[in-house]
């Protein structure tokens, strides 16, 4: 009989034993069946105002500031090529000329009859000529003198702007059509920058701002600008409006048809940051959360509106007070109002 009490306090302590040990991961359980809840461990960092810069990043595509189809207005043979592609030039230097037969003619027309007009003006002041056939006279000089000016405008072709040469469409001894430029010169220094800004920063950009442009073709390097028209119409298909660039591109680093992004400082708002770790999404919503640290060691769910972002960090908008400690880790265990330990 003594040994059989012996075994059943044994198993009855080997029992307790066990109930006591089967505790395990984040609850625990008592000899009673009571449940514990293990306290998560969260880390935090206080947050702050700061000036947040209020950037906006456009792509664009670089422009000459000027570009000009050089050709004559009528069919001729082009007699000499003076420049080549990627060449630059100045304004009002020669870059073509054209056959001049025509252009000699007209002069020859022109001091004939400056040398009638001369003579005529003389008799005119003796009295031997009417003041009718002096005006006749005076206007067939005008037409000649005219046309010869036009020939000469279009026989010999000037660049009308300093630039670069894009484009040449024709050799030397080439009959000139009407189809195509003898020349393309682009005006590159400066450059030029369309740029379309949602209508929301209207208000926000003026004539005079500067810039920043940064261009695939130079990593690391940036490109100061500023703003030199602002087109007056809002595009109602993507709510933008236009933005004219103007870099001076002194250097001619700057090439028509780069990818460029540019850079625009709308100006400065004193706003709480907060870093993007402790940016918790709603799934099935846009909404943005975070964790607050109360001073209770609990945590509070709290709805905040972002701005923009900057590298790691968040501006907050609204509903994150200055000084306020986030959550940055371990959300993941967390719910409103759940007392959580510091790292």
């Amino acid at each position: 009989m003594k040994t059989m009490d012996r075994i059943i306090r044994t198993v009855s302590l080997a029992a307790a034993a066990i109930a006591v040990v089967s505790c395990g991961g984040g609850n625990k359980k008592t000899v009673t069946g009571a449940v514990q809840e293990e306290i998560p461990m969260v880390a935090v960092t206080q947050v702050f105002a700061g000036d947040v810069p209020q950037t906006g990043v456009y792509t664009s595509t670089v422009q000459a500031y000027a570009k000009n189809n050089i050709a004559r207005q009528a069919s001729m043979r082009i007699k000499d090529i003076k420049v080549e592609i990627g060449d630059f030039v100045k304004a009002g230097q020669v870059v073509a000329e054209m056959d001049a037969v025509n252009l000699q003619q007209s002069r020859l027309q022109m001091v004939n009859d400056s040398t009638e007009y001369s003579r005529l003006k003389g008799l005119y002041e003796a009295g031997g000529l009417s003041k009718s056939d002096l005006d006749a006279m005076e206007l067939k000089y005008n037409v000649s003198r005219s046309t010869y000016e036009n020939l000469l405008e279009n026989t010999v072709l000037l660049s009308p702007v300093d630039g670069v040469v894009s484009a040449r469409n024709y050799d030397r001894g080439d009959m000139f059509s009407l189809g195509q430029p003898i020349y393309t010169v682009e005006q590159i220094t400066p450059v030029k920058l369309l740029v379309g800004i949602s209508e929301t920063d209207y208000t926000k950009v003026h004539v005079g701002d500067k810039v920043d442009i940064a261009a695939d073709a130079f990593p690391g390097k940036n490109f100061q600008g500023s703003v030199s028209r602002i087109y007056p119409t809002v595009d109602p298909a993507t709510r933008t409006f236009t933005v004219e660039v103007i870099v001076g591109n002194a250097d001619r680093m700057l090439r028509p048809g780069m990818y460029a992004r540019v850079t625009v400082t709308f100006g400065i708002n004193r706003s709480v940051v907060v870093p993007d770790e402790a940016i918790v999404k709603q799934v099935g919503s846009g909404d943005r959360f975070v964790y607050v640290l109360n001073a209770d060691s609990t945590v509070t769910y709290t709805k905040v509106i972002p701005g923009r972002r900057m590298d790691n960090t968040y501006e907050i908008l609204s509903g994150l007070d200055n000084g306020a400690t986030v959550v940055t880790g371990g959300q993941v265990r967390l719910k409103s109002g759940i007392k959580v330990r510091v790292e």
